[in-house]
Order: C-alpha cells, then sequence, then structure tokens
C-alpha cells in the first residue's frame, strides 16, 4: 500500500491548502500522516522528482507537485528522465516510458 499513500500525500498536497501549509512549516508533521518507505518519504523530503517518478507517482499528481516546488515544466521532464537515468525503470504504477531518454518530448 506504500505506493497508494505517496499517492495519497501528493494528492491531498496538491488539493489542501491547509496541508499545503504545513508542509512548508513542519514538513514532518505531515509525511508521519502516511504510511510511506523511508526511500518515498527521503525523496518527498528532498523533492527528487526524478526518484518520486521512478517509484510510480501518478504523473498527474507529480505535475503539480513540481508546480507547488516551483519547478518549471522543463526542469520537470528532465527531472523524470535523469530519475530513469539514476535509478532505473519505474518500479510500479501504471507508467511506462515510451520513448528514449535523447528523445525530445513537448520539445523539450
Amino acid at each position: 500500500m506504500s505506493l497508494y499513500s505517496m499517492q495519497k500525500f501528493l494528492f491531498d498536497l496538491n488539493r489542501d491548502p491547509g496541508v499545503q501549509a504545513l508542509f512548508r512549516s513542519a514538513p514532518g508533521n505531515v509525511l508521519d500522516r502516511y504510511d510511506l518507505t523511508r526511500e518515498e518519504r527521503a525523496a518527498i523530503e528532498t523533492h527528487n522528482i526524478g526518484l518520486i517518478y521512478v517509484l510510480g507517482a501518478n504523473g498527474q499528481l507529480l505535475m503539480h507537485y513540481a508546480a507547488y516546488l516551483g519547478m518549471p515544466w522543463p526542469e520537470y521532464i528532465a527531472a523524470m528522465r535523469n530519475g530513469v537515468t539514476q535509478h532505473g525503470a519505474v518500479r510500479a504504477g501504471i507508467y511506462a516510458m515510451t520513448t528514449d531518454l535523447n528523445e525530445k518530448v513537448a520539445n523539450i
């Protein structure tokens, strides 16, 4: 159920201004609410978009998390590619890469 918990956190953060405010001031208090693995928690705490992607996070949820962090779109795409380069293929979830790492997507 850990992937579910990670995605639930991302969903809550995307939708709930109270969770957003608390995450800014006390991220550990928010993350304690979710049954995350150490790897998931560390990826969230370090804003490691690439690893969160490889761990299987839904791209729609992850896109909003990146925006919450102030990450521009080209950096978001690059972070996902770097995640695959560093950590290997997506491990869980429904996402599969349909392009090579060196192919451009949306001119990025």
